[in-house]
């Protein structure tokens, strides 16, 4: 699948759709997810313009792949979900409920959550 510039995250990034900004870095932009799923969801995406996560590991440097890894763990520590614990989400494709076609990962908590395997 190819990369889609006019995708609802691309346009975040751009600034031209406003979002509740939990946390910014030189690697990715966290926020609120408009439609939560759980007490607290937030969503991390990549500056980068990467589909989803496999397109991510294959086009991008080691550091790249830290970079984000590190970002979503200082994110649920900023959102106080590190001690009571939180789910971590990567969805890849349509057939996964993918919606956007941009890497994102969503990390949820805040409450008890129910079991999803």
């Amino acid at each position: 699948m190819e990369y889609d510039s006019n995708n609802v995250f691309a346009k975040i990034l751009r600034g031209e759709i406003p979002c509740h900004k939990i946390y910014e870095d030189d690697a990715v932009l966290a926020f609120y997810d408009i439609a939560p799923k759980a007490k607290i969801h937030a969503l991390v995406i990549t500056k980068g313009m990467f589909v989803d996560y496999p397109d991510f590991v294959e086009h991008s440097t080691d550091e790249e792949v830290a970079a984000f890894s590190r970002s979503i763990i200082a994110v649920a520590h900023h959102l106080g979900l590190q001690k009571e614990g939180f789910r971590l989400v990567l969805n890849v494709g349509k057939n996964s409920g993918q919606e956007v076609p941009h890497l994102h990962a969503h990390i949820l908590g805040g409450e008890k959550l129910g079991a999803q395997l």
